[in-house]
């Protein structure tokens, strides 16, 4: 019998989840289907309530509805909580369990398939939205000296660096007023590149070495990592990494087995 899965989103038809949860299931022989569910806005609740009732087992959520899917469900595990996002479910009766592994999976990207070590190295953050927020807790598990929240609106990375700094040390400042050095490691999670808009950052606080990394994938990300590179370094990854490895976690929720990821992200490139 099928297990049933799906990712429910606005706009749904790019998503390469129903093609990765697909090859994860053929790793151990599990049937499932995995669809595309284009959720209207405002209604997300029934959506969900309908594919458990014909006979859903859990669903990955997406843009907008990570941080409205935190209201829905009964229970949370941290991460999810300190994210205020949820984007994976599992259902079980009325019991949803809601959590976030965005997180882990840029972890795991960061460290395992692109062997980059966070230890005591200097991060810089570029936004201060829910994707940041869905992502400090597990990079500060990694142990960086210094994790750095650039965002247009300060408050709202104040914010940020305030809940998160009983976990490690991170900080805020203006995206406009960026501290006058070089960093480690630079992620994009901004959507200037999804919104086609050009990256304006001074050339101070990248060097040859630095990593950078957008949280998006394909052509979305390719403004800053153009800008990256014509600074000097060959250290530019896309979120693609990200991407795959947030579905193992979620994969590993609904049936407690850990998928390989590396061939998966070798046959989406």
């Amino acid at each position: 019998m099928q297990k049933k899965y799906a990712v429910l989103g606005n706009p749904i038809a790019h998503s390469k989840s129903p093609q990765i949860h697909q090859a994860f299931a053929a790793q151990f022989n599990i049937e499932l289907s995995y669809e595309r569910i284009l959720v209207p806005f405002n209604n997300l609740a029934d959506t969900l309530k309908q594919f458990q009732h014909n006979g859903g087992l859990g669903v990955n959520i997406t843009v907008p509805f990570k941080i409205e899917a935190v209201q829905l469900v009964k229970q949370k595990t941290e991460r999810a909580d300190k994210a205020g996002a949820v984007n994976t479910i599992k259902f079980n009766n009325d019991q949803w369990l809601g959590d976030n592994t965005d997180g882990i999976g840029l972890l795991h990207d960061l460290t395992q398939n692109l062997g980059i070590n966070l230890t005591n190295k200097s991060i810089l953050i570029l936004g201060a939205g829910g994707a940041t927020q869905g992502i400090l807790l597990p990079l500060l598990t990694a142990k960086p000296n210094h994790i750095v929240i650039a965002n247009r609106t300060l408050t709202t990375a104040e914010k940020l660096a305030t809940d998160f700094k009983a976990a490690g040390n991170c900080s805020a400042c203006d995206l406009n007023n960026l501290p006058k050095q070089s960093f480690d490691l630079i992620i994009n999670a901004t959507s200037a590149g999804v919104k086609g808009e050009p990256i304006q950052l001074p050339s101070y606080i990248i060097n040859k070495n630095t990593h950078c990394y957008d949280l998006a994938y394909g052509d979305s990300a390719q403004p800053f990592l153009t800008w990256a590179k014509q600074q000097g370094t060959h250290h530019c990854y896309d979120g693609l990494g990200m991407l795959v490895e947030q579905a193992a976690e979620a994969f590993y929720i609904w049936h407690n087995i850990r998928p390989e990821t590396k061939s998966v992200i070798k046959s989406l490139i």
